[in-house]
Order: structure tokens, then C-alpha cells, then sequence
């Protein structure tokens, strides 16, 4: 008897298993699909930021999420601009920032990749705009503090990162950087009459 309500529960679960494992398939390819696409990936976290800051200023509450949301978004900035391999933080065994002019050039890995900071970006502002529909989460505080706190830990923040990236001479974006755009027209003219027919 007991292994016929076993057999029930297991046949209860296997339809939401099924489309759990469907949801999740289907959440990661449109995700992948969206990999390529940086601008609108951006431009629908925006967005989703817009809903969440309008959300908050009709209710005229939640600020402690809010800061909250702020916390961890400047949290996800630092690893976004912060070098994968932290000169001050770890011993090199294998390639590093350059410190000098003379150094060999290697690239800016990050240790939180672009793909990674956008996903955990939006999430964020998904799960805040989530819970202000608990009034459990609607702390009474008196905002104005919360926001000048986190302005003054945003500054000091960035100045912090700021002098790190300029003691170890690295720019963590790609704008202003020299690009490789291929061979010009007059080598590959004089390459073209080289090659045999």
C-alpha cells in the first residue's frame, strides 16, 4: 500500500521534472542566443532597471533593497573591472598585467567576464523588482542616509580602483585601444599578383 502512494508521488513529480528540464533548456539557448548581442542584452537591462526604479518610486518604499541592489551591482562593477590575475593580491605563475614599457604585452582578462556581469546585472534587478511585492521587505528607513552612504562607498570605491588601474598602466575597456583590421589594400593587391592562378 505505502509502495503504491510512493509510485503516485513519483508520477506527480515526473511531469514537473519534465518541464522544469524544459524551461531550463529552453531559458539556455535563447540565453546563448543573446550571447552575441551585447547592445540589446543592455538595452533590456536598462529597461528592467527602468520598471524596478519606477516600481519603487510609485510605491514610495523598499529603499533598503535599493540599497541592497546598490551593494551588489557596485560589488559586480569591481569584478568587472578588476584584472582576472591581481598583481597585488597573487603571485604570478603564468602572465600578468605589464607594469612597465618594456614589457610584453598581454591582454586585459577580467575576472568577471562581460556575458557573466550582464546576466548577474539583470538577475539582480529581477529578484529586487520581485520583492517589493512582500511588504516583509518594506523596512522603514529614512532613504536620504542610505543614499549618501552609498555615494560616499561608490567614490571611494572608484578612486581605489582608479589608482590601482593606474599603477599597474591598465585601461579595463576597449575603446581608445589600437585594433587589428586586417591587411590594407596595397599589400593585398601586391599579395593577390604573387599568389599562382
Amino acid at each position: 500500500m505505502e509502495g503504491g502512494e510512493g509510485d503516485g508521488a513519483s508520477s506527480a513529480m515526473a511531469p514537473l521534472a519534465k518541464w522544469r528540464h524544459d524551461f531550463s533548456m529552453a531559458f539556455q539557448y535563447y540565453l546563448d542566443r543573446s550571447t552575441p548581442h551585447p547592445v540589446q542584452r543592455w538595452i533590456g537591462t536598462l529597461v528592467a532597471a527602468l520598471i524596478y526604479i519606477l516600481r519603487v518610486y510609485y510605491v514610495q518604499g523598499f529603499y533598503i533593497i535599493s540599497y541592497g541592489l546598490g551593494i551588489y551591482l557596485l560589488n559586480l562593477l569591481i569584478g568587472f573591472l578588476s584584472p582576472k590575475v591581481d598583481p597585488e593580491l597573487e603571485v604570478m605563475d603564468g602572465p600578468s598585467l605589464p607594469t612597465k614599457g618594456s614589457d610584453e604585452f598581454k591582454p586585459f582578462i577580467r575576472r568577471l567576464p562581460e556575458f557573466k556581469f550582464w546576466y548577474s546585472f539583470t538577475k539582480a534587478f529581477f529578484v529586487a523588482f520581485l520583492m517589493t511585492f512582500f511588504s516583509v521587505f518594506d523596512v522603514p528607513v529614512f532613504w536620504p542616509i542610505l543614499l549618501c552612504y552609498w555615494i560616499v562607498l561608490f567614490v571611494l570605491t572608484m578612486k581605489r580602483q582608479i589608482l590601482h588601474m593606474i599603477k599597474y598602466k591598465y585601461i579595463p575597456f576597449d575603446f581608445g585601444k589600437q585594433k587589428y583590421s586586417g591587411k590594407n589594400k596595397s599589400s593585398g593587391a601586391s599579395s593577390s599578383c604573387l599568389s599562382p592562378d
